[in-house]
Formats: structure tokens, sequence, C-alpha cells
């Protein structure tokens, strides 16, 4: 669900090359060609790990404590669910303590698959919401926060390979997420211009069913990510050459 996520992956494969930055130390390079390659990059990752609270930026690499997401917009007109919803300036807490649990590097099929467990992420941000959640009225603007816990998350990249330059790049055309959670409470302020009454009833209600809400929101959230990572993960594959991220 975050950017750390894709980063991770990138960046133990990366070597150096005329012009570009430097290994870390602290990044354990594989190759392709080793046949324990899945537990090289899952090395990698835990080598990586202490690094990723503040970010790396000799490497571009932005910290993910917090994690901030500029904006997501939703707009669900399907089933229980009818609203139109931005959230802002959405900060998460916790994605550094994620536990990896696979690797599985498919370099004929240009494939990713990555299984992970988060044990617990906090978020606040601003918000903005508008619409019926199962035929209830639902408006407000303010902060919003929420507590996630047990969350299990499956990413599958898969891309192609190009040419450019001569030279041989990655190109991701999918990033697709699919993730569950364990646990979850939310708190939104503000909610029908102020009314304590209305807006406490209304946040009982969002925890009281936030299973329910959450299957209906999914497949936008999933989405949402799995263009966010897409987008991230191109902008450093398209930066350098196939033989130098993930050498023979």
């Amino acid at each position: 669900m975050q950017l750390w996520f894709f980063a991770v992956f990138t960046l133990s494969s990366l070597s150096t090359g005329l012009g570009h930055p430097k290994i870390p130390s602290f990044i354990k390079v594989c190759s392709r060609s080793d046949p324990n390659l899945n537990e090289c990059v899952k090395e990698s990752v835990e080598q990586i790990r202490p690094h990723l609270a503040n970010g790396i930026p000799e490497l571009g690499i932005p910290g993910c404590e917090p994690l901030v997401l500029p904006e997501i917009v939703m707009d669900q007109g399907k089933g229980s669910i009818m609203v139109q919803s931005k959230y802002k300036d959405i900060q998460i807490y916790g994605p550094s303590q994620f536990v990896l649990k696979s690797v599985k590097v498919d370099d004929e099929k240009n494939r990713v698959k990555i299984k992970l467990r988060l044990p617990r992420l906090e978020m606040i941000g601003n918000y903005s919401i508008q619409g019926r959640i199962m035929m209830l009225p639902i408006a407000g603007k303010g902060i919003c926060s929420g507590n996630y816990s047990d969350i299990d998350a499956v990413a599958v990249m898969q891309g192609e390979k190009i040419q450019k330059n001569g030279m041989t790049y990655f190109n991701v055309k999918d990033f697709l997420v699919d993730f569950s959670i364990g646990h979850a409470t939310i708190h939104l302020t503000n909610l029908f211009d102020g009314d304590q009454q209305l807006g406490d009833s209304m946040n009982e209600f969002l925890n009281d069913n936030w299973k329910s809400l959450a299957e209906e929101i999914k497949p936008v959230l999933e989405k949402t990510i799995g263009d966010m990572f897409k987008k991230f993960s191109n902008k450093i594959y398209h930066k350098y050459p196939l033989n130098e991220l993930l050498p023979p």
C-alpha cells in the first residue's frame, strides 16, 4: 500500500554505472542468474529496513515515517456506498515496520510477486465527503484519522522489456495490489457541519460496520494504490538500463 514497498525491491538490485549513483554500503546487489534470487532480494530488504524511516536522499527515496500521500479522490457510486470524497495531505505512520513474507521474481515472465504483513498503520489527513452510506446520508469536511492492524498485502508487478537508445529497459505495465485488514477504527471530525450528536452517531456507525464498508471501497483503493506504484516504479526503471538494475 505504500511507496517504500516498491522502492525496496528496486534498491535491492541497483548496481553502479557511469553517471549513476554509487551503491550504498548497506545494499546487497542481487544477480538475476542467482539460483537463490528470491532469498537474495529478501535479505536485501532486511538490510535496507533501518534506512527506510528517514529515506535515502542520494537515491531520491523519500522517508516513509510518515509516508505522505498528497491526495486520494474517490467517486463511489455502486452498491451500498454512494459517496464522493477527497483526502488530502495524508500522513501514514508505521509502514517501515512491515514483515516481508516472501518475494518471487520471475525474470522470464517479467513478473514480481511480493507478500508482506503490516502489524499496524496509523493515518491522519484532511477529508471532504458527500453522499450516502447504507442509505444513511453523510456529509462533512475536516480531519480524518484511522488505525489499521494486521494487514496482509500481496502485490504483483507485471512488466515488459523495451528498447531505448540502443539499451534494454524495464517498463511496468500493471501493478496489482490486494490487501486485507484485520481490524480498523476511524474517526471523522466536523461531520454534518459540526453537529456533535449526528457526528458521534455516524462515527459509531462507521466503526460498527467497517468490514462491510472496507469491502465496498477496497477496489477503488487497490486501483489507486496500484496506479501510484506503477508511476513511481517506472520513474526508476526508465532511468536505469535493465542490466544495471538487475545484473545478469
